[in-house]
């Protein structure tokens, strides 16, 4: 199999990777023409195809990872992709025409069944129904090599992505913050050099979480590993915590800077993490921005909100510098959770930020404002 037909097996259109059949289709659809133009759904998919096929050569890959079904408590990040995209084209509706210009190819939504996280947590037979079911016209040999999971999914599309476009820069949009493994598992093995810097009000450094290996809490503990647990990650604006920070450091090998010691003096924190960063080695960054490092009073429409915490200012500093002091691999922006908004002017106001962000990441990728 080609890799466009792989990638068009995996992938829907941009706002599409959520599976609805009525409720909540024409949400989806208004979103996509307004990304793609165009005035139906066949005109949407075709341009959409046409995007795919223009990968080869692009400088940055946007993807959106609409799972939800990797986080705690409280669910609805499951909607962000869409509602960051929604809120973009809204504020700016030639955004994407200028990042198509600019080598930013939006190449849609990972295929996301709700109910399903990653392939290794599933048994054979689960994966073979699910196959059957996402991929009724595949031969058998091939459907059986193919994943259904979203992380497994956009873990296996990343590298297909990234084999068309091997320099391209990697932007994802999630979904709770497990959605950031699919990244990290993928540019741990294509930039020798890679660190981690992870904006978070939590450490999500569980090795496992009620025997889950890979979920919102997990996630950094298995992406820390891959780095080798040599200082690597970096963790920005941590407060909700059982352990302090000599613990993680100790166990993990990661480096940390609590939210308190950030608020502080955030032109004296952003230069310690490049100077912890250049102390390990690091040449290429992965900069995964979890809303909640945020303060919650800037961004509640979160799943775990948190008091204390970083300003947007901070954030927007911290990763303007990271694209001037190294290649930017790549970033997310995660935990974006419209249904849960809290507050008067939610989710508006975390939505505004979320493409702040976004637009702060793509700039430092590129070297340019889109």
């Amino acid at each position: 199999m080609d890799p466009q037909a792989e990638l068009e097996l995996l992938l829907r259109p941009a706002a599409g990777g959520l599976y609805v059949v009525s409720t909540g289709k024409e949400e989806q659809l208004a979103v996509q023409r307004r990304i793609y133009g165009g005035a139906s759904e066949n005109d949407v998919a075709a341009r959409w195809r046409a995007a795919l096929s223009g990968v080869r050569g692009a400088r940055a890959l946007l993807l959106g990872i609409p799972s939800d079904v990797g986080a705690g408590f409280l669910r609805g990040a499951n909607l962000g992709p869409q509602a960051i995209r929604s809120r973009l084209v809204e504020e700016d509706p030639g955004f994407f025409e200028r990042a198509r210009a600019a080598g930013l190819v939006d190449v849609g939504d990972v295929f996301t069944v709700p109910q399903l996280l990653h392939d290794e947590m599933l048994s054979e037979g689960q994966k073979a129904a699910s196959r059957a079911a996402l991929f009724p016209g595949v031969p058998p040999a091939e459907r059986a090599r193919l994943p259904v999971s979203p992380l497994s999914m956009a873990e296996r599309a990343l590298e297909l992505l990234l084999d068309l476009a091997r320099d391209a820069r990697v932007l994802l949009l999630g979904g709770d913050h497990s959605c950031a493994w699919p990244a990290a598992k993928v540019l741990a093995g294509r930039r020798p050099g890679l660190g981690i810097v992870q904006v978070d009000a939590h450490t999500d450094l569980l090795e496992e979480r009620l025997g889950v290996k890979y979920c919102f809490g997990t996630w950094s503990f298995h992406a820390n590993a891959l780095l080798g647990g040599s200082g690597r990650m970096v963790q920005v604006g941590v407060r909700a915590s059982r352990r302090d920070r000599g613990h993680w450091e100790a166990r993990c090998g990661v480096r940390q800077l609590w939210a308190e010691e950030v608020r502080r003096d955030p032109a004296a924190a952003v230069e310690r993490v490049v100077a912890l960063l250049r102390q390990a080695g690091v040449t290429d960054v992965y900069f995964s921005n979890d809303i909640d490092g945020t303060d919650a009073a800037a961004a509640g429409a979160t799943g775990t909100p948190e008091p204390d915490g970083l300003t947007a200012e901070a954030v927007v500093m911290l990763v303007r510098r990271l694209g001037r002091e190294f290649r930017l691999a790549g970033g997310d922006v995660m935990e974006v959770a419209p249904p849960l908004a809290r507050g008067e002017g939610e989710p508006e106001r975390t939505l505004a930020l979320a493409v702040r962000y976004l637009r702060e990441t793509a700039a430092a990728a590129l070297g340019r404002e889109i």
